[in-house]
């Protein structure tokens, strides 16, 4: 198929698509307003659009119309319902299927009336919708009555993100990979492992004495999060790795021995880190926002606990800390959830077939 996928240049995640789609054959155009991100595949063709967001999003129209019909695609799959997916809707572009992402459809319809206008319009114009987990559907729904929706995964590599040796060096590293910024909860990580570790330096000083925090990535939160670190006395244990290129993930989670993710708001909609943390046979906590659940099997691959709870997640970390066997059970039901539910040719699988309909189906027959 000739696919046109208007996106995110800059994401990773859009990267990992598009890349993964020319891999499979078809012939892949990625538009976008930005051109900086990380390498695409020699096999996919790269449009930028003349005019930068924010106003690109309403003055790219005759533009992305121009170069829609010179590309001639069989479907046009649109990322976030907001900004692209206003400018895919103006294009009158069909078929379109429109992939929410998170904040497009958590936070944005709800700035203002006129805001969340723009998405339910975006919403009804798309001839499909995806959504990356469920809770993000259910929420998608409640924006407008919808029945032509998929679940579609981000998929995970599993043969990049797997278990991996690494030199033992006797610490025990609580580890997270995230942009930090204040939706994603690094505060609340920090503060519940300065309670696991006061907790363990009373009953099992030794294990305090080894425990390690990691912090990889970095954002506009870095610095009141290194003085929280400071404010703790935790600067000598607490490591700000700084952002890595996402084909050094693999090796930042082989240094961990428990992955933390505690995000704060539903927007945060699907756990990709988590679920790269799992492949590598990492035990995980996470908290109880937006689709992080459903990544993860209470018990079984990690905790749960509730959001904005730092004692319940140190309480869940200690468990780990303390239980080495419980580590490695839970590192290993963790891979093979992955392997069985999330691998990357699964979910890019998934993808194709909404294609594969929507350039079957035609304009007319989806939308009559």
């Amino acid at each position: 198929m000739r696919l046109a996928l208007l996106a995110k240049r800059e994401s990773i995640h859009t990267v990992r698509w598009v890349n993964a789609l020319a891999a499979r054959g078809h012939d892949v155009h990625l538009i976008s307003a930005l051109s900086s991100g990380e390498p695409l595949d020699e096999r996919v063709t790269f449009h930028v659009l003349p005019i930068r967001p924010p106003a690109g999003f309403l003055l790219n129209v005759l533009a992305l119309r121009s170069l829609l019909a010179r590309i001639q695609p069989d479907v046009l799959n649109t990322h976030y319902a907001s900004g692209y997916g206003t400018l895919a809707r103006l294009s009158g572009f069909h078929p379109n299927v429109l992939s929410v992402w998170g904040s497009d459809v958590y936070d944005f319809p709800y700035k203002s009336p006129l805001h969340r206008r723009a998405i339910v319009d975006n919403l009804r114009a798309a001839d499909w919708i995806c959504s990356t987990s469920e809770v993000m559907a259910a929420q998608t729904r409640s924006l407008r009555a919808v029945d032509r929706l998929s679940v579609i995964p981000f998929g995970i590599d599993i043969e990049r993100f797997r278990p991996m040796m690494w030199p033992d060096d006797g610490t025990i590293v609580v580890g997270t990979v995230k942009s930090l910024a204040d939706k994603y909860g690094i505060d609340v990580l920090i503060r519940a492992f300065a309670i696991a570790r006061e907790l363990l330096a009373a009953s099992a000083p030794e294990l305090a004495d080894r425990l390690r925090l990691s912090i990889v990535g970095t954002g506009p939160a870095e610095a009141s999060l290194k003085a929280l670190s400071q404010e703790l006395g935790l600067a000598k244990v607490v490591r700000f790795a700084g952002a890595v290129p996402h084909s050094e993930v693999p090796a930042a989670l082989a240094t961990m021995d428990v992955f933390a993710a505690l995000s704060r708001l539903d927007s945060e909609s699907f756990g990709v880190a988590i679920l790269e943390a799992s492949a590598c046979g990492l035990p995980v906590v996470v908290s109880d926002a937006g689709g992080l659940p459903e990544v993860v099997v209470d018990g079984k691959s990690g905790f749960v606990v509730p959001r904005e709870d730092p004692t319940a997640a140190a309480m869940a970390l200690i468990e780990l800390i303390e239980h080495e066997t419980v580590r490695e059970e839970m590192g290993t039901f963790g891979r093979q959830h992955v392997v069985n539910n999330y691998s990357w040719d699964r979910c890019v699988g998934l993808a194709e077939e909404v294609y594969r309909q929507m350039a079957r189906a035609g304009t007319a027959a989806v939308r009559g």
